[in-house]
């Protein structure tokens, strides 16, 4: 697949064999039983190496899943409460955002505003204030209490370094 006339090859064991004719370095590589790879096309002779490309693409792929398997997606948690919540109903909560928050996720909360409900949004912003309070020592506020439409959203983040 190579349509060059000379190349600078390396061999497998990275040493150098300078600029040679294609047909040489495949010759070269099929005595070794291993394949001619262009690594760099764009230079002037292009660059090939010699080496067993089935075990080379096997590693690629082996540090791509590796790589994969270390990344974490952030995922955004939502929990909607009423700003006539128990106190007990509070605990709960506070302690579905530390899972939640320990496990590097965002949490959203909203307090849904119905009715006559809409007049008394101070209250759901102390709510969401108490529960920002509560979980200080694990989570920051990013985005915090304000009022949209018919709810009141806030959302809280893992701190850095905890």
């Amino acid at each position: 697949m190579i349509k060059v006339k000379e190349v600078r090859v390396i061999d497998h064991d990275s040493s150098q064999l300078g600029i040679i004719s294609t047909r040489e370095a495949l010759s070269i590589a099929r005595e070794k039983d291993l394949d001619l790879v262009m690594v760099s096309p764009n230079t002037v002779p292009p660059v090939c190496r010699i080496m067993d490309f089935g075990r080379h693409k096997y590693e690629q792929e082996k540090k791509f899943k590796e790589a994969k398997k270390k990344q974490h997606v952030t995922d955004i948690k939502e929990l909607t409460v009423s700003y006539k919540i128990g106190e007990h109903d509070f605990q709960v909560r506070v302690k579905r955002i530390k899972e939640f928050v320990e496990h590097g996720d965002k949490v959203k909360m909203s307090v849904k505003l119905r009715g006559r409900e809409e007049q008394h949004a101070h209250l759901a912003v102390n709510l969401l204030n108490k529960f920002a309070a509560q979980s200080d020592e694990y989570a920051s506020v990013e985005k915090p209490a304000t009022r949209e439409g018919k709810q009141v959203l806030m959302i809280l983040v893992p701190k850095k370094g905890v």
